[in-house]
C-alpha cells in the first residue's frame, strides 16, 4: 500500500527538478517505506528520485554535465573516485598532454630569449615555466615507471625460481610507486585556494532547540578544541557565553596551527542532534541544530584596517566572572563602521587583552567578506554557513540512539558517537574524506573547463 501511494505521489508530480523538492521526494520515499525495512527502503528512496531526476531532466532540459554540487548542499551525495578511476578519464590524459605541450613551448621560448629580462609577457612565461615544471617531471617519472613495469612483468615467467620471486618483489614495489606518482601529479594539478594555510577563527552559536541547542553546542565546542590539541594547534578562546544548565549560546576561538584552516573549512555549516535531552521526562527523541562559522584568519601585514573606521566601546562585563564583573570597564565593543560588523569581547580582565582578541574576531569577519568580494569560491562562506539554523540545512547529523554520524556532502557515516566528539582520529578521518571530495570536486571541474 505504502509503494502504490508512493508510485501515485510520484505520477502527479510535475515539479522542476530542483533540491527542494528532491527533499521532498526523499521524506516521502521514506515514509512509505518506514515498514518495509532498511534495504526495502533504500530501493524506493533511490528509485523515485531516480525517476524524478529522469522526468524532469527531460521535461526541462537539464543537460547531464551540468554540475549542481555545492558544499552545504544537503544532499551532496556521490562517491570519492579512487586515483586509478581518476586516471581512466580521458580527459585528465588528454589535459595533461596540454599541460606538457604548454610547458614546452614557454621553456622553448624562455631559453631562446634567456637575456631579455624586462619584458613582461616574457616574465609571465618564466613563471608559468617554474609553476609546471614539478607536475611535468612527475608525468615524465610516472611514464618512466610505467615502462619499468612493463619490462619487470616479463622476467615473471623466467625459468629461474630466484629471478621470479626478484621480479615479484619488483613489480609490488613499481605498483606502489605508480600510485605514489598518481596521487602527487593529481594534488600538483588542485590550485591551493589563497586562504588554505591561514590560521582561523572558529565561531558556534546554538540554533533551534533551546537549552538542549545550547548542551550541544558546548559539546561541540570541546570537540573542536580536542580537535586542536590532537593536532598541536593552540586554542585560543575570544568569548564564551554560557546557558543557565552549563550549555553553550555562542562561543568564538583563535585556533592556529599548521593547515589549521585547510582542515576544519569543511566544519561549517550546520550540525543537527537527534536524542532524548537531559531535561527530557517521558524519554521522546528531540532534534535540535548548532551552527559552526570558519574564518579564515589573516595576519596584520595581509590585511590591515584603517583605524579611522573603527569606533570602540568599553563597558562593564556582565554574567559569572569574579571580581571585576560589573565593576570595572573591561568589556569592549568595536564597530567597523563601513560596513557595520560588530566584534566584541569580555572574556578577560584587562580591557587591553579584550580589545586584541576582538580586533582579531573583526580582522577575521572582514577578511572573509574581502574573500567573498574577491572570489566566486566553491565552498560557501559565512552568511550562507550560518543560515538560518533551520533543521532543514544539515551538513551533518549526530544520531545518539543509533551511534551514528552521517555527513550528508558526501554520504559518509562512521559510528561511536562519543569517540567521534572527542575530536580525534574519527574526526580526523571525516575531514580527511571532505578534503578528498573537495579536491576530486576541484579536478573535475578544472578538466570540464577544459574540454569546452
Amino acid at each position: 500500500m505504502a509503494v502504490i501511494c508512493l508510485a501515485k505521489m510520484l505520477s502527479l508530480s510535475m515539479c522542476p527538478f530542483t533540491w527542494p523538492n528532491v527533499l521532498s521526494l526523499r521524506t516521502i520515499a521514506n515514509h512509505a517505506a518506514g515498514q518495509l525495512g532498511s534495504v526495502n527502503r533504500h530501493c524506493i528512496t533511490r528509485t523515485a528520485l531516480q525517476k524524478c531526476m529522469r522526468k524532469t531532466s527531460h521535461q526541462y532540459g537539464c543537460s547531464k554535465h551540468s554540475r549542481s554540487v555545492h558544499a552545504t548542499s544537503s544532499l551532496m551525495v556521490s562517491k570519492i573516485l579512487s586515483v586509478d578511476e581518476i586516471f581512466t578519464k580521458r580527459s585528465l590524459h588528454d589535459y595533461l598532454k596540454r599541460v606538457e605541450a604548454e610547458y614546452h613551448s614557454y621553456l622553448e621560448i624562455v631559453n631562446t630569449a634567456a637575456h631579455q629580462t624586462d619584458d613582461e609577457d616574457l616574465k609571465l612565461k618564466r613563471t608559468r615555466v617554474a609553476s609546471l615544471g614539478p607536475l611535468v617531471q612527475k608525468i615524465r617519472d610516472l611514464e618512466l615507471k610505467k615502462r619499468e613495469l612493463e619490462e619487470t612483468k616479463m622476467l615473471l615467467n623466467d625459468n629461474d625460481p630466484d629471478i621470479r620471486d626478484l621480479a615479484e618483489t619488483e613489480t609490488e614495489a613499481c605498483h606502489i610507486a605508480i600510485q605514489d606518482l598518481k596521487q602527487t601529479i593529481l594534488s600538483l594539478l588542485i590550485p591551493e585556494e589563497e586562504s588554505d594555510m591561514s590560521d582561523l577563527v572558529l565561531e558556534v552559536t546554538a540554533g533551534i532547540g533551546g537549552q538542549e541547542a545550547m548542551l550541544f553546542t558546548a559539546e561541540i565546542f570541546d570537540m573542536y578544541q580536542g580537535f586542536a590539541a590532537f593536532h598541536g594547534w593552540s586554542f585560543d578562546t575570544l568569548e564564551y557565553m554560557p546557558s543557565d544548565l552549563g550549555g553553550l549560546r555562542h562561543a568564538a576561538a583563535s585556533i592556529s596551527g599548521p593547515l589549521s584552516y585547510k582542515k576544519m573549512k569543511f566544519e561549517a555549516g550546520v550540525h543537527r542532534v537527534q536524542r532524548v535531552p537531559k531535561t527530557e521526562k517521558q524519554g521522546r527523541m528531540h532534534t535540535s541544530t548548532m551552527t559552526v562559522a570558519v574564518l579564515p584568519q589573516p595576519t596584520e601585514i595581509s590585511f590591515t584596517i584603517n583605524p579611522k573606521d573603527l569606533r570602540i566601546e568599553t563597558k562593564r562585563a556582565s554574567g559569572a566572572g569574579g571580581q571585576h564583573v560589573n565593576t570595572t570597564d573591561s568589556a569592549v565593543r568595536i564597530v567597523h563602521v563601513p560596513t557595520g560588523i560588530v566584534s566584541e569581547c569580555q572574556q578577560e580582565r584587562s580591557q587591553i587583552k579584550n580589545k586584541e582578541k576582538a580586533m582579531k574576531v573583526l580582522r577575521a569577519k572582514l577578511y572573509s567578506m574581502k574573500l567573498e568580494e574577491e572570489t566566486s569560491k566553491r565552498y560557501q562562506t559565512r552568511k550562507l554557513q550560518i543560515g538560518t539554523k533551520g533543521r532543514s540545512e544539515k551538513i551533518r547529523t549526530y544520531n545518539f540512539s543509533q551511534d551514528r554520524i552521517t555527513d550528508h556532502r558526501i554520504g559518509k557515516t562512521v559510528h561511536d558517537i562519543h569517540g567521534f566528539l572527542s575530536g580525534e582520529e574519527l574526526l580526523e578521518e571525516m575531514t580527511e574524506s571532505l578534503q578528498r571530495f573537495s579536491e576530486q570536486e576541484a579536478l573535475m571541474d578544472i578538466l570540464e573547463a577544459n574540454d569546452q
